[in-house]
């Protein structure tokens, strides 16, 4: 893996992805951006990433979909789940899922990076 953070975006909102991935490029994090689940879990397959950042509702698999998937697959990636839908359920279950955090939106985007820092600083330290 590269001196960069690597990190996918998953969310059905274009526009989303869009100011994520331009946030996080200018903080020297490398992003892929993805507005469909099974793409996305397709290049998971296909790819490690330091971090995952999610949506939870979305048509197809849910971005809680994607948390087991990559739970399964590839354990020491955190994910963080952010969702404009929240609830106490919700979070609970991706906290039993074993979500790195989880952000309602909207929020700050400097919030956001402040969390993928700091887990993307945690993947690589579980890494060795």
């Amino acid at each position: 893996m590269s001196d960069t953070p690597e990190v996918l975006v998953l969310d059905d909102e274009p526009i989303v992805c869009d100011r994520l991935k331009d946030y996080l490029q200018q903080r020297d994090f490398a992003v892929e951006t993805f507005t469909a689940s099974e793409a996305a879990l397709q290049r998971l397959t296909e790819k490690s990433f330091d971090v995952v950042v999610t949506d939870v509702k979305m048509s197809g698999p849910s971005g809680l979909d994607v948390l087991r998937h990559v739970q399964q697959h590839c354990a020491t990636t955190p994910v963080i789940v952010i969702t404009g839908y929240a609830s106490l359920e919700t979070a609970r279950e991706a906290e039993i899922l074993g979500s790195f955090d989880f952000i309602c939106k909207p929020f700050q985007l400097q919030e956001l990076h402040a969390r993928v820092k700091r887990a993307a600083k945690q993947a690589r330290k579980n890494r060795g």
